[in-house]
């Protein structure tokens, strides 16, 4: 068995993926593998990615018949990982030399489940360091205690899949695969799982990996109707935590960070099309709607007056929607209520 394989999904990289893959170059050793996985790519990028596989030690190239999203992309490489331990990066950042090598010694002296890295938000020319919300570092912890509190940003508050390393444990009890199809927050219901049901991590801080903001076909950049997939990515994490043992503690969490989350997009729906605007309000107000009420009234008094006021206004239009439609209903087709 290799010791480590890294998956690497591109869809229409080719300004950066040189530099993520020449980062690979730079960490890699005879027992690594680089999985790239391309996704249907239509620009240069598969000239890249053949290139690669012909001379980069370790490249496996992996191809889509149809593009299928990061997620998808990411299961692809997954199921063909070879490595005792399971890495992550995305085709648009990059690596410090040695980063691998480092982080997997990490791992290997902790023997836990799972570590997490600090890493490095690149935007423009600015840089600033990232850390794992959660202390202190090369200490094993138990995931489940890394969730709360609910008021406060915690480990799975900081869900990058390429910022950590994976034993292949978690890959054969089916922890690291992604939910197929979803197109954004892909990564939400996979960090919710894995410290919901791993058995032990630790931040090990080693900011190595340059994760780059504001790229233009990023869809954090693209107002289009696949940023919506965070609704249906939350509504998952939401179904899952009501069916925990410990639901009851877990929720509170899971309800006010989907709340934020949904005042992040609506504070900021002028970056939206028209149409995708529209059916933003429309499946926040439903999802506000299905919340455990009680729970959402406790989420909605701890944040500030101006997103739960916010959210307080979208949930009317929730309980208005559903007041109207039995009223619609049972007026008779021509008849004016």
């Amino acid at each position: 068995m290799l010791k480590l394989s890294v998956v690497v999904p591109f869809f229409n990289v080719q300004t950066y993926a040189p530099d993520a893959l020449k980062s690979l170059e730079l960490n890699a050793r005879d027992d690594f593998e680089f999985l790239l996985v391309d996704d249907r790519s239509t620009d240069g990028t598969p000239a890249l990615l053949e290139r690669a596989a012909r001379e980069l030690p370790g490249a496996v190239h992996l191809r889509h018949g149809r593009n299928g999203g990061l997620a998808t992309a990411r299961n692809t490489g997954l199921d063909a990982a070879r490595g005792e331990y399971i890495a992550f990066l995305d085709g648009d950042d990059w690596l410090a030399p040695g980063h691998l090598a480092r982080t997997l010694a990490a791992i290997e002296a902790l023997n836990c489940d799972f570590v997490r890295t600090d890493h490095v938000q690149c935007t423009g020319r600015t840089r600033s360091v990232q850390r794992v919300p959660f202390g202190p570092e090369s200490v094993v912890a138990d995931p489940r205690g890394a969730i709360l509190p609910a008021g406060r940003t915690t480990s799975v508050d900081y869900p990058y899949a390429w910022a950590g390393m994976y034993h292949r444990r978690l890959l054969d009890r089916g922890l690291l695969h992604f939910t197929d199809g979803l197109r954004t927050a892909e990564d939400r219901p996979w960090i919710w799982r894995l410290h919901r049901e791993a058995e032990s991590f630790a931040p090990v801080g080693l900011p190595g990996i340059f994760y780059r903001r504001g790229v233009s076909t990023s869809l954090t950049q693209i107002g289009d109707e696949r940023q919506l997939d965070f609704i249906r990515a939350f509504d998952q994490v939401l179904s899952e935590t009501a069916a925990d043992h410990e639901s009851d503690l877990l929720l509170p969490k899971a309800v006010r960070t989907y709340c934020a989350i949904i005042a992040h997009h609506i504070g900021s729906i002028e970056r939206f099309e028209a149409p995708v605007a529209r059916k933003l309000r429309s499946l926040s107000a439903a999802a506000l709607g299905t919340m455990p009420q009680d729970v959402l009234d406790r989420a909605l008094d701890s944040m500030d007056a101006d997103r739960a006021g916010l959210l307080r206004r979208l949930r009317r239009r929730a309980r208005a929607t559903r007041t109207a439609a039995p009223a619609a209903a049972a007026t008779p087709a021509g008849v004016t209520a």
